[in-house]
Order: structure tokens, then C-alpha cells, then sequence
């Protein structure tokens, strides 16, 4: 027997001599040595996870980062319990009665568990990555930030984070606004009054998309050579000549500010033309008592 090992048994009955103070300190000196461990390991663990993360495989990665942390933890506050005689004598009560237990904590645990398979699922299909642009049912649109057992974290455009829980995203139609699209597009509709120059104002239009930075070249022509979308006279509306185009942008850039942008250039670049932009209004007309309808 080495000197090491005759410190710890030189310890260990100091510690059940001392009685009820011995447990509380050999309790409190395991907390101490769970937590030096747990943060060590956790340190490593974060290096070694940061080498593996690769564009396409981030939340994968990020899933199972979270997943070994919280078994890290749950290991190490199992020890403190087990190897304490604090501890030991409320563990064994505890587990006197496994199967009550065992399905209180099942019954409790169904969504956690339910979170936890859908967190797996999402992470081995990957039907998007951080930092991907998503839409979801309910009108639920942003930037994906994070991914836990749990949840998923998506930012909007107001910077707000939207919690989703994973079963439920897992049951959601997902559309990924930024993988396997080069080039996104969104179709705009602008009404011009009647008595307007048709061809002028199609023209002013496609100009002004085109003169927005968030706009890019994806109409491809019969010669195949890329420009802005052509703009086309569509229809005759109650009130207006409906003019309609095709945007095209970069599937980094957030629709909601390319739609605003060009409809301000559109809208500015139809008022200097001088052509009109018809709107609904309504006369209203209020007689007097014995006042007749003029014929």
C-alpha cells in the first residue's frame, strides 16, 4: 500500500469518526472536486468540439456539444451523491421505492424525452444549419442561432429570439431560405393609374430595381446572358394598370429589406416621373334636413 492510498483510508476514518461533521465536510470536498473536474473537462471538450465544426455539420456538432455537457454534469452530480455518506443513507430511501419513482419521472419527463428524440432526428437529417435563414408555419421567419436538447433558438428580424421546441419543429414544414438556392427571388406588384405611359413606366420600374444594392442580375435571357427581371403589364384592375417583376438577391439577405428597398425606389422613382399611383377613396356627401338630390 502506497502512501497515497494510505492518506485516503487515513481520511476516510477521520471523516466517520468526526460524525455528522466529517459527512458535511467530505460532502462539501466532493462538490469541490466535481466542480475542478467538470470545468476541465468541459474546457477540453470545447476545444475539441470548435476543431470539428465545419459549414454544414454546425448543428450537428452544437447538439451533441450540448448533449455530452449536460452528461457530464449528470455524472458528476451523481458521484457527489453516491460517494458521500451525507448523501448515501437519502439515496438509498430514495431508491427504495424505484418503480413509483421510475414512473413519476417518466410521466414528467415525456416532453423532455420527446425534445430529446426530435433534437437526435434534426441533428442527423440536418434539414438546415446555424446561421441558416428559415421559415416556418405560423409565419415564423429568421436566422437559426442555436440548438439545445431542447430547443431551437431562432432570431427574427426584430431581434427577438423565438423558442421552438424541437418536437414541435420537428413537425413543422421548414423552408430554408439560404441552403442549395444560389440566387433567391421575390415577385413585386406595383399599380400605375390609368392614362399612364405604359412602356415609361415599366421602364422607371425595372430601373429602380435594378439600382437597388440588395438586387442582383438572375433573370437568364433566351441568349443566356443574366439582368434584372423584365417588367410586364399584367392586368387591368378596377383602378389601376397592375405592372409586375421579378427581384432577384443573395439567399443572405433578409427578403424583408430587399421587399422595403425597392418599393421606396420604386415608389420615389414613379413620383418624379410624374406618373400616378391610384389609391381607393370615397366622396361623402352630407345634406342638410329637406336638402334633395340634386338631378
Amino acid at each position: 500500500m502506497n502512501y497515497l492510498e494510505k492518506g485516503i483510508d487515513t481520511t476516510r476514518s477521520w471523516f466517520r469518526e468526526a460524525g455528522l461533521l466529517g459527512d458535511v465536510v467530505e460532502f462539501l470536498i466532493a462538490i469541490v472536486i466535481a466542480f475542478i473536474v467538470v470545468v476541465i473537462i468541459l474546457k477540453v471538450e470545447k476545444r475539441i468540439f470548435s476543431r470539428h465544426v465545419k459549414a454544414g455539420n454546425r448543428i450537428q456538432v452544437r447538439f451533441w456539444e450540448k448533449v455530452f455537457r449536460i452528461a457530464i454534469v449528470v455524472i458528476a452530480i451523481f458521484w457527489v451523491i453516491t460517494s458521500s455518506e451525507l448523501t448515501g443513507s437519502f439515496g438509498k430511501i430514495a431508491f427504495q421505492g424505484t418503480a413509483i419513482i421510475g414512473a413519476i419521472i417518466g410521466f414528467a419527463a415525456q416532453p423532455v424525452i420527446s425534445d430529446l428524440i426530435c433534437g437526435f432526428m434534426l441533428s442527423a437529417s440536418r434539414p438546415f444549419d446555424i446561421g441558416d435563414r428559415l421559415e416556418l408555419d405560423g409565419g415564423i421567419s429568421g436566422i437559426v442561432k442555436d440548438i439545445t436538447v431542447r430547443h431551437v433558438v431562432i432570431r427574427g428580424i426584430d431581434k427577438t429570439d423565438v423558442i421552438i421546441p424541437n418536437s414541435r419543429l420537428n413537425g413543422m414544414s421548414i423552408t430554408n431560405m439560404t441552403r442549395h438556392k444560389a440566387i433567391r427571388s421575390m415577385r413585386f406588384t406595383f399599380p400605375v393609374a390609368y392614362g399612364s405611359d405604359v412602356e415609361r413606366a415599366m421602364s422607371v420600374i425595372r430601373k429602380a430595381v435594378g439600382d437597388s444594392p440588395y438586387t442582383v442580375p438572375g433573370y437568364e435571357g433566351p441568349d443566356g446572358t443574366r439582368d434584372y427581371g423584365p417588367v410586364y403589364f399584367m392586368a387591368y384592375e378596377a383602378s389601376s394598370l397592375s405592372m409586375v417583376t421579378t427581384a432577384y438577391f443573395h439567399p443572405g439577405t433578409r427578403g424583408e429589406i430587399v421587399r422595403s428597398d425597392v418599393n421606396v425606389r420604386v415608389h420615389h422613382a414613379l413620383r418624379d416621373a410624374g406618373i400616378e399611383i391610384p389609391y381607393s377613396y370615397m366622396n361623402v356627401v352630407i345634406r342638410g334636413p329637406g336638402e334633395k338630390t340634386e338631378e
